[in-house]
């Protein structure tokens, strides 16, 4: 299953950025993944079915950004 933002939260995007990064564990049962980048180790996750070929030592680019959770009723 993969997560799919509504188009609204796509246009409120906030904090986008791109970081290189080196895989230092890849667990393609759970889409968990730890890398280092620009100094520290951060711990991300994936679809399991996306991350699936990433191993130790892979060099990645993580595109990040965040938009603002709005509570449906």
């Amino acid at each position: 299953m993969t997560h799919t933002p509504k188009t609204d939260a796509l246009v409120n995007m906030q904090g986008m950025h791109t970081m290189p990064a080196t895989v230092t564990h890849a667990d393609s049962k759970t889409g968990i993944v730890d890398v280092t980048t620009e100094g520290m180790a951060l711990r991300v996750h994936f679809p399991p079915a996306s991350m699936a070929n990433l191993k130790a030592g892979d060099k990645i680019g993580l595109y990040m950004a965040y938009s603002m959770a709005t509570v449906v009723k």
